[in-house]
């Protein structure tokens, strides 16, 4: 394949190219030529120099030319009476060269799918799988109370050949088998498990109640500066809790969850009413304090007990110079009452 300018298009390029590829991003060569990324895949990937040099587009060094012309040498010694031996040879050789491009090309696309795993988690990985976010490349979640939240690639095991790649949603928390069958044949190792957590913890500012086509000032919101454990309030879950959980009903009257055909399991998608009771930074703050003196404030049994302030306090001094009658001195100790 070649590119509108004429220059011949790179592996990468034509790998990400393909139906059914589109999730993937494209590698940075200079991430393959790095050995610390490539670490630990040389023994789960056959075929693997061949394989790294189809990648990097490298021409693969010609080790068979010497025993060709050898080959040669022979067949002009032994005459004629050898030609169809020597045809029968060279077809055979052509046969193997042909079945090993196969099995390096299955093999190049291993390895590439095992970088890619690492490559987005890396910091220019993840700011293209950013980019591709932006742009809804992954498609919504298909479920209605999530009003076409976008989703994320990611593989529910880190090992290949487990299970395909699902989409994960990060407004009802659940995963999802892509809506295209094309989808279906991609390997969820070549995504992993790490991304999408790691996704949501880098762009934190992501606004996951709009769907990829809304704009950024539509909307009005009361808890733009509610933080709770380091993320938006709008952002935990959103597509969860009152009103977002599907109650089915006869006639307006809600199915019993003891009836045979009775919802079940619906806590799975419950959520506070109240978001903050999840702020455990917070209340364990206003609980236990920040104190650096809190093995001082703790008596034998385990309680708190009051602070007092130490004799020589500068406060007291201070008090005690401008007169205030709540400072006593007796003994030439300072206290208060």
């Amino acid at each position: 394949m070649s590119t509108s300018s004429g220059s011949p298009e790179s592996w990468i390029s034509s790998f990400c190219s393909l139906l059914g590829h589109e999730y993937f991003a494209e590698v940075s060569e200079d991430f393959i030529e790095d050995d610390f990324n490539l670490t630990g895949l040389q023994s789960q990937v056959t075929m693997y120099k061949e394989a790294l040099e189809m990648i990097l587009d490298v021409e693969p060094e010609d080790d068979e030319d010497d025993e060709d012309e050898e080959e040669e040498d022979e067949e002009d010694i032994s005459g004629d009476g050898r030609d169809g031996l020597a045809g029968r040879h060279e077809r055979r050789h052509h046969s193997r060269i042909a079945s090993d491009l196969s099995v390096i090309e299955s093999s190049a696309e291993m390895l590439y799918g095992l970088i890619h795993q690492r490559y987005i988690c890396s910091r220019a990985g993840i700011q293209q799988m950013s980019e591709k976010y932006e742009l809804s490349h992954f498609g919504v979640c298909p479920r209605t109370n999530c009003n076409q939240t976008r989703t994320l690639p990611v593989g529910l095991s880190d090992t290949p050949g487990e299970d395909t790649v699902k989409l994960f949603c990060p407004s009802c928390l659940d995963v999802y088998v892509p809506p295209n069958s094309r989808f279906q044949t991609v390997d969820g190792a070549f995504f992993g498990r790490t991304f999408g957590a790691l996704f949501l913890l880098t762009f934190p500012d992501y606004d996951l109640t709009k769907s990829g086509g809304e704009q950024l000032a539509n909307l009005t919101r009361t808890d733009e500066s509610l933080n709770i454990n380091g993320m938006w309030a709008r952002n935990i879950a959103p597509g969860l809790g009152k009103g977002r959980v599907y109650e089915p009903k006869i006639y307006g009257f809600r199915v019993s969850e003891l009836a045979r055909s009775g919802p079940r399991m619906q806590w799975l998608r419950k959520k506070p009413e109240d978001i903050t009771v999840l702020d455990e930074a917070r209340h364990f703050a206003e609980e236990d304090g920040d104190s650096d003196d809190d093995d001082e404030n703790m008596n034998m049994s385990g309680r708190p007990v009051a602070r007092r302030r130490r004799p020589g306090n500068a406060r007291v001094k201070r008090q005690g110079q401008n007169g205030s009658p709540m400072a006593t001195e007796a003994n030439g100790a300072e206290s208060e009452l």
